[in-house]
């Protein structure tokens, strides 16, 4: 199937990026308001983007009524400071929980019973729970797309939060002993192997057209896209509901 880009609306050419690009890290970005108010959601457009200095980028979109800008966005936009805190799967449901369009004004670390750790160089706080977090600051922002709601944000990384025990040394991290979490089109999907190739010819015949093990008893082929709850902003219908890209 070819499919032109140009005949395709927003929610469409979403849905294409998001089921094809997977998986996709996840920052669970915790920033604070001009006014003090801590906020805290997952992104799922999360990249590396330079060594030297260390930056990240996040893309991030409008409220599910494609106009509305989300309070992480504004909040980067007024501060130009934000942390990105990595979700393991312990911290999976409160995490997806961050979604919900909360009111402006609310504290999701309250809302969601989560613990704030002090940063040391930014005024956002860092995710207790989470075993590495990075404390960044706004190196620019670039408006995309021809709506002009969303916006790519290039972070500088200034401090790295590494529990103990997965810092090794050099800078390399102990992986495996991350239970990550990555998202699929509009579900998560926990990093449980590891490899490196060339893999056993037998090993990949035996995994040809082999379905992904779901770990929570729903459906094979079920997916929370083609429920009422899922939204094209990546937000959810309630804390705990299925959520978007």
């Amino acid at each position: 199937m070819i499919i032109d880009a140009a005949e395709l609306d927003t929610t469409h050419a979403y849905k294409l990026l998001i089921g094809s690009i997977i998986p996709r890290a996840v920052a669970w970005v915790s920033t604070v308001s001009p006014e003090g108010v801590a906020n805290l959601a997952p992104v799922s457009f999360f990249t590396a983007v330079g060594r030297k200095p260390p930056m990240v980028s996040l893309t991030l979109q409008p409220h599910a009524d494609g106009r509305t800008l989300k309070d992480t966005y504004i909040n980067i936009r007024e501060t130009g400071e934000f942390v990105t805190n990595m979700a393991t799967l312990p911290q999976a449901d409160a995490m997806h929980s961050s979604a919900f369009e909360f009111e402006p004004g609310v504290d999701e670390f309250e809302a969601l019973g989560l613990k704030k750790e002090p940063s040391v160089v930014v005024r956002a706080p860092r995710v207790k729970e989470a075993p590495i977090s990075f404390e960044c600051v706004v190196d620019r922002i670039i408006p995309v797309g021809d709506e002009g709601v969303d916006h790519v944000v290039w972070g500088k990384v200034l401090r790295f939060h590494v529990r103990d025990d997965l810092y090794l040394s050099r800078g390399r991290i102990d992986t495996a002993a991350l239970p990550a979490v990555g998202r699929l089109a509009a579900e998560y999907t926990l990093v449980d192997n590891v490899f490196t190739t060339p893999l056993d010819e037998e090993l990949l015949a035996a995994r040809g057209g082999r379905r992904m093990q779901r770990l929570d008893a729903k459906p094979t082929d079920w997916s929370p896209i083609d429920t009422k709850d899922w939204s094209p902003s990546g937000s959810t219908s309630a804390p705990g509901k299925p959520a978007g890209g």
